[in-house]
């Protein structure tokens, strides 16, 4: 049952979208509009299941109210998840039938790229409703949000890197990016430029090659990225790769990267603390995106506030290792607990 499922979480609304003509088969799910209208991707995948697409959907929009909680945002969380069908007859009608159904949720939800999805895509659900951003054309278009996401990851990286080596570089040190899509790629080149010793791995072998001739880098094959000799570990595909079993046997000091719900079960973020490891919250790290996507949504026209919100993300981590350190917790409990707070209107806890 919906109610029962273990991701449900109180969510505020959860809708079945299905169009026959188009081959839709979509949820959106918002977790919270406590802080304003819903906000979050769209993702385009091949589910093994329709509970695998829920479970998918369920997660991502929880990470989505905690995100926006976390990057100062009047916005709350939601996500929409296009279970993929073998073959697309019309893409643009696809979209264009999801804009439809989220239409007709009348504002509360706004959507944007995520994996699989790209501004073209978008293009498309607008012809069926305005509620959409992450536009390439418009007065307040902020297109692809990928180069803002990879850089506020690098930002926050950069502080975690020097909490634990000193320094302003990655020189000398092994980084290792799981997944090249497009925010890995732009992460990939920041990263490079800072002196990292890269190491890559992506599903797509032509997509890895291609990176170790741009980056300089050594591709690792998909199955034994985890286990490399590595001092930094940059997930960037999809959720879940951090699990009580795999953290174990993981190298590196530090874990930040761009993937959302990179833990698998909450005690997780446990026990990368007891083994000494850090762990930057996916959901602060990563919200480089949703702010470059907030700023057409909110029709802000100043492009120092998408600089200043990303800069603050450092800020917002360095103060979530600062709390967990005061409090004996691990990371990802204290920034659950302060977006809790803020979700709430707890100024005393949010601060």
């Amino acid at each position: 049952m919906l109610f029962d499922h273990k991701s449900f979480d109180a969510h505020e609304t959860v809708v079945f979208a299905d169009d026959e003509a188009s081959g839709l088969r979509a949820i959106i799910a918002l977790h919270s509009t406590a802080l304003g209208p819903a906000a979050g991707g769209c993702r385009l995948w091949h589910y093994n299941s329709d509970l695998a697409a829920l479970d998918d959907v369920l997660r991502l929009s929880r990470g989505m109210t905690y995100k926006n909680a976390m990057a100062g945002l009047p916005l709350g969380g939601g996500k929409t998840v296009i279970m993929a069908p073998e073959q697309i007859r019309d893409r643009r009608a696809l979209f264009a039938a999801l804009g439809r159904a989220i239409d007709r949720l009348g504002g509360s939800y706004w959507t944007a790229e995520d994996v699989g999805v790209g501004p073209a895509d978008m293009a498309a659900v607008a012809t069926a409703t305005r509620f959409v951003a992450g536009l390439e054309k418009g007065r307040h278009a902020s297109g692809d949000p990928s180069p803002v996401t990879a850089k506020g990851v690098f930002t926050c990286l950069m502080a975690g890197a020097h909490r634990i080596w000193g320094g302003r570089t990655l020189s000398g040190l092994t980084v290792a990016v799981q997944g090249l899509g497009r925010v890995g790629w732009h992460l990939c080149q920041a990263l490079h430029a800072a002196g990292a010793d890269l190491l890559v791995s992506d599903i797509d072998a032509r997509r890895a090659q291609l990176a170790a001739r741009e980056f300089n880098a050594t591709v690792v094959a998909p199955e034994k990225i985890l286990t490399a000799r590595m001092d930094i570990f940059v997930p960037c595909a999809l959720g879940g790769v951090l699990t009580r079993e795999s953290v174990g046997a993981l190298d590196a000091r530090m874990i930040c990267g761009a993937a959302n719900n990179q833990l698998a079960d909450e005690a997780v973020g446990a026990k990368i603390a007891r083994l000494g490891k850090l762990y930057l919250p996916d959901y602060i790290v990563n919200a480089g995106g949703i702010i470059n996507v907030a700023s057409e949504i909110l029709q802000i026209e100043d492009p120092a506030w998408i600089e200043d919100k990303v800069s603050a993300l450092a800020v917002t981590i360095e103060e979530v290792i600062e709390e967990a350190a005061k409090r004996s917790r691990d990371t990802a409990a204290v920034a659950d607990s302060i977006a809790q707070a803020r979700i709430a209107g707890d100024c005393r806890l949010a601060a």
